[in-house]
């Protein structure tokens, strides 16, 4: 009997296979072939049935309508009755609809891509829907698609497309999308293609969609949009995962490379992968070329480029910049210029503590210049540590008219708040937590701006002077040379200092000063527009340096009045009856009673006004750790004690009271607000004293152009306080006093300090003459409140 090999079945079943194989290409070759049914004309009533249906009521009756639109060839649509436009609105309107589904809205943006230039308009429209985070990304697909449909007509908003692509947070899908739209619109440029270029670093490529699962597409697109343009192949040489780069280019092609590489720079700054393996070709191609003198130029671009972005390859670029420049010889004398620099350098730090290295070696300027061959000078000039070695002598005099000895850190109050240029209000610290530009700080007298500068200086780890304005009148830079010698001395090796900003500056008190002075402190600021210098002033009316910005010192908040009164207690005596928690309590019961809604507004507002003043609510938590009760009205008291004191020790006289109280009182009966300056300008000085305040001045340029200046009471509770000295004593003027000005309103105030500062006695004589007049006049507005007053006594 005949058998058949096992071999043989194989074979025959093998060729079976193959020839179904065959067979199905045969029979699919003609599906294969056969070209794209082209879209029809519609016909009239046609597309008029369609826009009839987009009126429709039912969103799904719309939905069938806007699928119906993309079967048709609608770029001309001339012979139809509808316009295109008129079509294109329609869609438009649906697409914009936000409380429509979100997929007749994609259908919308597919119609609008079968309309053309008609529905050029509606662009914008549809990259709003193409971001929206809250369509599904299919559906933003189908927008993208419809941008590439419009082609030229989407052209404009290429530049928008591209930033959307930039964004990593956005669908890959989507983006995948809005790439492949780019090429029915227009050509990308170099700077374009770099952002196409990038989603070849980007991981998981399986997410951008079906066909883009690779790096490979997005090499090849890139090719794609950049339209074969050389550039572009150059780049793509380099980037993007090539297969291989040339190892070793000519020169010629690799100065071009570098080239497109400085193009490709500065669009690749928001792509991070990318410009990384940009960063390191540009050192690759660095290293394999012998450059010419003629190109540094291209490598110090490339060098300060990866430099300010913080790549190391930027030392490969330094390194073929320094051997281009010929400076070999420096490395080859190293040692001597290790020796020359470690002799000096034991010289720098010698120096701070030894006169004779000082007079010899650095205020010598012969000696300082040939023995240090000139780098020493620079390195003092420009390097901050040997700076700060440099000024260290100086630095109890540069500093010594901010009194920072009696300066205590925790006395300062950092929530303070300050207006910043924009309008916006930080905490000063916050605003300006170093001397940096040029800063103009101005506010209200008491508001802590000396404070603040002190809080500076003692935080601060650079050369900084304080100068008082008063002591600028010869100039900023003979106020500074006062302070300093030898070298440090130098005006040309101080403005240096002071244009590359290695000196910060410190003015107080501009609005203390003549015009003359301020208008040469306003020259020094501006010719030094580079230096760091903060400027302190009251309002007052002036012109600014240009180059300044100017910062408002704000009053406290009335939420922060009470934070203010507790952060005082480590700054209160230790002898102090009340402390702890029971300050506490009697701070937060203080300001429950004295910002009251139940009293007058206008008391009320001035309560508010002076508590959000650091300076007198300064005096009020004194009082409060005294166990005492402070009445605001009586607060001026105790900063006359206080100023009084000082008046002693500075002018070696008694305060002149009796006085001084007698040219006000003429004031007020003369209805005048100045006072007579003239007569006392050592007290109003000591008066506008900043710890005290108890008048503010004002400067203005009279028709002449000469400087004036006038000083005012800062409020009328200070102004009683001087009158009512002229109420007190024994003698007959007094006693008339009290009687004589019972029905003058301009004294109110004077009786109801009278009711505290009056003996016992003499106050309770006082209340009945008030009754009696009361009872005479009809009028007991001050009999009333003396009476309450004299109560607490």
């Amino acid at each position: 009997m005949l058998t058949t090999p096992r071999h043989a079945q194989k074979l025959s079943l093998f060729f079976l296979f193959c020839f179904t194989l065959l067979l199905t290409l045969c029979l699919s070759l003609p599906w294969v072939s056969a070209k794209e049914t082209t879209k029809p004309q519609p016909e009239p009533w046609q597309i008029n049935g369609i826009v009839a249906a987009l009126d429709d009521g039912h969103d799904q009756v719309k939905g069938y309508a806007l699928s119906k639109l993309v079967e048709y060839d609608l770029q001309n649509l001339n012979s139809v009755v509808q316009k295109p436009e008129d079509i294109a609105k329609k869609a438009a309107q649906i697409l914009k609809d936000e409380k429509v589904d979100k997929y007749l809205r994609g259908s919308a943006a597919e119609a609008l891509g079968n309309l053309g230039q008609a529905a050029a308009n509606y662009v914008p429209d549809i990259l709003k829907f193409l971001k929206d985070e809250k369509v599904d990304s299919d559906v933003r697909g189908s927008a993208a698609e419809a941008l590439g449909n419009l082609g030229q007509a989407a052209a404009n908003y290429v530049p928008d497309i591209l930033k959307f692509l930039k964004d990593e947070k956005v669908d890959s899908y989507v983006r995948g999308s809005a790439a492949s739209a780019l090429g029915k619109i227009r050509q990308l440029k170099l700077e374009e293609v770099v952002v196409v270029l990038n989603f070849v670093y980007e991981p998981n490529q399986g997410k951008f969609g079906t066909g883009k699962d690779n790096f490979e597409f997005w090499r090849f697109w890139s090719y794609f949009l950049g339209g074969g343009d050389e550039k572009v192949k150059t780049l793509l040489t380099w980037l993007g995962r090539p297969k291989t780069t040339p190892d070793k280019p000519e020169h010629a092609q690799a100065f071009k490379t570098l080239e497109v590489f400085r193009d490709a720079w500065e669009p690749s700054k928001d792509l991070t992968k990318l410009q990384q393996d940009l960063a390191s070709q540009i050192a690759v191609v660095a290293r394999k070329v012998s450059w010419q003198p003629q190109d540094i130029v291209l490598l110090e671009t490339h060098y300060h480029n990866l430099k300010n972005a913080g790549y190391n390859e930027a030392d490969s670029l330094q390194s073929v910049i320094i051997n281009l420049k010929g400076w070999q010889w420096f490395f080859n004398a190293r040692i001597t210029i290790l020796t020359h620099a470690a002799f000096w350098l034991l010289l720098i730090f010698v120096y701070p503590k030894s006169p004779q290295v000082q007079a010899i070696f650095f205020w010598n300027p012969w000696v300082r210049r040939i023995l240090g061959v000139g780098y020493v000078g620079f390195l003092l000039t420009w390097v901050p540590s040997f700076r700060r070695k440099l000024f260290e002598p100086f630095k109890p005099s540069l500093l010594a008219d901010a009194g920072l000895d009696n300066f205590q850190e925790q006395s300062y109050f950092p929530q303070s708040q300050v207006k910043v240029p924009s309008g916006d209000i930080f905490p000063v610290t916050a605003a300006l937590p170093k001397i940096h530009g040029q800063v103009i700080l101005q506010g209200d007298s008491g508001l802590g701006k000396s404070m603040f500068l002190r809080h500076l200086l003692t935080n601060s780890q650079r050369i900084v002077v304080y100068l008082p304005a008063q002591k600028c009148h010869k100039g900023v830079i003979e106020a500074i040379q006062d302070k300093l010698h030898g070298q440090a001395q130098d005006a040309g090796f101080l403005k240096n200092l002071i244009y590359s900003g290695a000196i910060d500056i410190c003015i107080d008190g501009l609005n203390e000063v003549t015009a003359e002075t301020r208008a040469k402190i306003c020259q020094f600021v501006e010719s030094y527009f580079r230096g760091n210098i903060i400027m302190t002033t009251q309002p007052l009316e002036w012109t600014p340096p240009s180059t300044a910005k100017t910062y408002y010192l704000q009053p406290l908040e009335q939420s922060q009045i009470q934070e203010f009164l507790l952060s005082r207690q480590p700054r209160l005596p230790k002898d102090a009856q009340v402390q702890g928690q029971d300050y506490e309590i009697a701070c937060i019961d203080y300001l429950k009673e004295v910002l009251k809604d139940q009293q007058p507004q206008e008391e009320l507002n001035a309560a508010r006004r002076i508590l959000s003043n650091p300076m007198d609510l300064t005096v009020v938590a004194l009082m409060l750790s005294q166990g005492k009760h402070p009445n605001l009205f009586r607060l001026q008291e105790q900063q006359y004690n206080l100023m009084a004191a000082e008046y002693l020790k500075e002018w070696n006289q008694e305060f002149p009271l009796k006085k001084f109280a007698a040219a006000v009182y003429e004031m007020r009966m003369q209805d005048k607000q100045a006072l007579p300056a003239d007569e006392f300008f050592q007290v109003v000085k000591s008066l506008e004293d900043e710890k005290y305040k108890m008048v503010v001045s004002r400067q203005w340029q009279d028709e002449k152009g000469e400087a004036k200046q006038e000083w005012y009471f800062r409020h009328d509770k200070i102004m009683d306080f001087f009158l009512v000295q002229n109420f007190l004593g024994n003698s007959d003027e007094a006693e008339g006093l009290l009687v004589d000005r019972m029905g003058d309103p301009r004294f109110r105030g004077v009786y109801f300090l009278l009711a505290t500062l009056l003996p016992l006695d003499a106050a309770k004589e006082l209340r009945e003459k008030l009754i009696q007049y009361a009872a005479d006049t009809k009028d007991n507005t001050v009999s009333n409140t003396f009476v309450q007053l004299l109560r607490t006594r």
